[in-house]
């Protein structure tokens, strides 16, 4: 760039470099993608608000006032068509398969619609492949005015006859976020007239009688092939039975599915497999698809491919173009440029099992979808989605190809693997790689049903193949990683479906993804995924009104999310519980329940009960035995104070009369009684051995004593000599017995001469009771309760009691006051004893004042006992 003239300045870049360098012009990042929303979706069912949340746990609660939903009113023919079309499988993409006709079911078509219009049901059967779906096409199509609701077409693949009532429900009745319980539901179909064909119906017996009790203004027309339980004895039910072809129908049938005229071979080929199958229709579908490849393989790839383009593409080559010049050449005008090759008839086991043939001349597309179906069990997934599991742009024309070959049948709005091509596929080594495939298809539907743009409805429709893609991981696989890999997709592909189906209102679907989810949460040890999975189910049974069994699930989940310390999911956990509780009214029972049982008189004696003849006993003896006292409550204390004993009298027995008369209720009411008068005892027992020791404790003396009466390393114990004067106190006049205006005395500690002190004791009024002290000398106590005898002196002690203490009035009670002490001074100090006047005298108290007691001190002569003597005022 010249640096005189820059270019780029005209395009405002000239300093785009410098601002880099600077810092400056560097656009900002881009922001961090917001994660996308959880789709929450609220439902009413019954009477309760249930609010689909994918995070932490769905919620339901009592439906609030204002927020129920309007009322369902009937569907108009528009709406009914349209659903008609959504319900209906789709039409695959590429060429259309041949038209084919209804050969020799003239008769029970007509049958089967005179039954429905007389108002009557019908049940069809047939073994698979007999042609049951085609016929009820056409029935369906006869009845389509007859009732009022119109012809409503359902699939009883997978389905319980709860499941179809809610669809039969859904169907002819406009209810948007509704599930009504079972209780409206019934009322609510009571007025449905329509005519319900059912088709692949999997029960009988009781739920079949029950499927037609719901609706009895509906006429039914069920399929089901000679294994399904047949239905009770009181249903009324006209069974037609779907027969074979014969041998000239299915001749023709093999004409329309080729196109063309049979030759002698192939008409005498046909004949023996009419032998074979026994005319089964769908042998002779899937024999003119052999024919058609047959006549494609017939003709060279080069005259139509010189580069083997279409080869690669489409096979061996252009299956339109083959038809047409093998059609020409076999109607006597075959074109001289094209050289037919000779290929054999295929055998008679190849036509009556003619799957693996069938798959070997389909494009590679085609036998990958048709492995993808293996995998899942059957299952075939929708053709939107075999490009991704293909990995081919081009794969939704499979679909269409497999089934003109006659490899799938409609299942409700789906398809799946006609009868008995599993099974030969499996013979023919198509499982090897199931497992990985089967995780493919989990791993892209987990994607699918997790993204925000997918409808619960839509999602809902796929249930079959995601629920075997669900259900073919849990195994596991051959090696353990592979295993614990397959599982983990598992439970991310029930997380994401589970709340789709919950929306969809597919509940069905909704309750085998959650147990599969919780099996493979369990198989890898996710314990917060299993708690999710035991609270979902625990709220679906609440929606279902198994009450039992969602308190089995909730109390589950809150187990393992307290261990996980989840509280939101707790907390959603306990209402939903609490919700449980309130169903089922265990509030009230505790208090019905008290009000039912005997209430004990006060003391654990046993109220008169007029109806009982004779005297009333305290107590009566257990039946069985005779009376014998009630063992003591607490043994040890027995044992250990043994002079408490029980003062509970013992039980009297009761008269004879009474005595026969008592038993049941009334034995219970007076064992009752006996125990607790036991218990009372025992109690009463407890608490006189507790008052004891209490009051041992308090009088045992001051525990905060300065100077201990033990001998230390650096202090020799000595006793204490009583002074020579004696002084007293006087009681005042007005004073009542018990009563004292003046402190207790005590003994002053005397010194010995190493400073060490031996403690005085002294008595206080309530080391007695309570009761007034005597004028006579009295001796005093030790700290333990003994009287500790004291040496006569041989001299004048001095006492370290440098200030007196202050002396606060006692109060007039009947209890002992404490000592007050004060803490020690290590030096003893000379004092002179004062007299005590009558009334006590108030000085200044000196916090390190050796005295132990609120009182002056008091000497007197030794006792005759060996104790110190001193005088307690009354």
């Amino acid at each position: 760039m010249d640096p005189i003239n820059p270019g780029s300045e005209e395009y405002g870049h000239d300093t785009e470099g410098e601002e880099a360098r600077q810092g400056r012009g560097v656009p900002a990042p881009a922001p961090a993608a917001t994660p996308a929303r959880a789709r929450v979706v609220r439902l009413v069912s019954g009477e309760l608000l249930l609010t689909v949340n994918p995070v932490d746990g769905s919620e339901i609660e009592p439906c609030p006032p204002g927020q129920e939903p309007e009322a369902p009113r009937p569907r108009t023919p528009e709406e009914r068509a349209e659903a008609a079309r959504a319900a209906a499988p789709p039409v695959p993409p590429g060429p259309a398969a041949p038209a084919l006709p209804l050969l020799e079911r003239q008769e029970e078509r007509e049958r089967l619609t005179a039954i429905l219009g007389r108002g009557r049901s019908a049940r069809l059967l047939g073994v698979p492949g007999s042609g049951r779906t085609t016929l009820l096409d056409a029935v369906a199509a006869d009845c389509a005015g007859l009732a009022p609701d119109g012809v409503v077409r359902l699939s009883g693949h997978h389905r319980t006859a709860g499941e179809l009532l809610h669809e039969l429900f859904a169907a002819v009745r406009h209810a948007p976020g509704q599930r009504p319980d079972r209780t409206a539901l019934l009322d609510r179909l009571r007025d449905v007239g329509a005519v319900v064909v059912v088709d692949d119906l999997e029960f009988g017996g009781a739920a079949l009688d029950e499927l037609l009790a719901a609706a009895p203004e509906c006429a039914f027309l069920l399929a089901a092939t000679p294994d399904t339980p047949a239905p009770s004895t009181g249903a009324h039910l006209e069974e037609v039975l779907l027969a074979g072809l014969g041998r000239g129908a299915a001749l023709k049938l093999l004409e329309s599915a080729v196109g063309r005229t049979l030759t002698d071979e192939e008409a005498n080929w046909a004949g023996d497999l009419w032998f074979e199958s026994e005319g089964l229709p769908l042998r002779f579908v899937q024999a003119g698809a052999l024919l058609r490849q047959r006549d494609r393989l017939r003709v060279t790839p080069a005259e139509f491919d010189a580069f083997g383009a279409l080869e690669e593409a489409f096979g061996p080559t252009d299956p339109e173009a083959a038809a047409k010049a093998a059609a020409a050449s076999f109607d006597g005008v075959a074109d001289p440029d094209v050289e037919l090759r000779e290929i054999p008839l295929p055998s008679l086991g190849e036509g009556a099992a003619p799957a693996a043939l069938l798959a070997s001349r389909l494009s590679r597309s085609a036998q990958t979808a048709l492995r993808f179906a293996v995998a899942l069990g059957g299952e075939v997934p929708h053709q939107a989605h075999l490009p991704a599991l293909v990995g081919d742009t081009h794969a939704d024309a499979a679909l269409g190809e497999l089934l003109a070959c006659g490899l799938l049948s409609p299942a409700g709005s789906r398809y799946r693997l006609a009868a008995g091509v599993l099974t030969q596929l499996l013979a023919q080594g198509y499982e090897p790689g199931a497992a990985d495939r089967a995780h493919t298809a989990a791993q892209h539907y987990a994607w699918w049903a997790a993204h925000p743009s997918v409808t619960p409805e839509r999602a809902a429709a796929e249930a079959d193949a995601l629920l075997a893609a669900l259900t073919a991981l849990l195994p596991g696989s051959a090696t353990a990683e592979a295993a614990a890999e397959h599982r983990a997709t598992a439970v991310l592909l029930a997380r994401a479906a589970a709340p789709a189906f919950a929306a969809g209102l597919h509940w069905g679907a909704w309750e085998r993804a959650l147990r599969a989810g919780q099996e493979a949460a369990r198989l890898t040890g996710d314990v917060a995924e299993e708690a999710y999975f035991h609270h979902e189910l625990g709220v679906l049974a609440i929606c279902a009104g198994n009450l039992e069994r969602a308190r089995a699930e909730l109390e589950a989940s809150i187990g393992m999310r307290g261990v996980l310390a989840d509280k939101r999911g707790t907390v959603a956990g306990r209402r939903a519980l609490a919700l449980v509780a309130d169903l089922s009214g265990e509030h009230a029972a505790p208090a019905a329940l008290r009000a039912e049982e005997p209430v004990s008189p006060p003391r654990g004696t046993p109220a008169a009960r007029p109806a009982l003849p004779g005297p009333e006993p305290v107590t009566a003896p257990l039946p069985g035995g005779p009376a014998r006292p009630p063992a003591p409550a607490f043994p040890g204390f027995a044992d250990t104070f043994s002079g408490f004993a029980d003062k509970t009298p013992a039980p009297a027995a009761p008269p004879e009369s009474a005595k026969d008369d008592r038993s049941g209720l009334a034995g219970g009411i007076l064992a009752g009684a006996r125990r607790n008068l036991v218990a009372v005892g025992a109690g009463a027992l407890l608490v006189a051995v507790l008052g004891t020791v209490v009051t041992l404790g308090a009088t045992s003396g001051n525990g905060e004593d300065p100077t201990p009466q033990r001998v230390t390393s650096d202090s020799t114990a000595t006793q204490s000599a009583p002074d020579d004067g004696t002084d007293t106190e006087e009681t005042p006049e007005d004073a009542e017995p018990g009563e004292t205006n003046t402190p207790t005395g005590s003994a002053t500690p005397s010194p010995s001469g190493s400073g060490s002190a031996s403690p005085s004791s002294s008595t206080s009024p309530g080391a007695t009771g309570g009761s007034p002290s005597s004028d006579g000398p009295s001796s005093t106590t030790s700290p333990s309760g003994t009287t500790r005898p004291t040496t006569p002196p041989t001299g004048p002690s001095t006492t370290s009691s440098p200030k007196p203490t202050t002396s606060p009035k006692p109060s007039s009670s009947s209890s002992s006051p404490g000592p007050s002490t004060s803490p020690s001074s290590p030096t003893p100090t000379p004092t002179t004893p004062e007299p005590t006047e009558p009334e006590p005298t108030i000085t200044a108290t000196d916090e390190n004042s050796p005295s132990n007691s609120a009182s002056a001190s008091l000497s007197s002569a030794p006792a005759p006992d060996g104790s110190t003597p001193t005088e307690t005022p009354a």
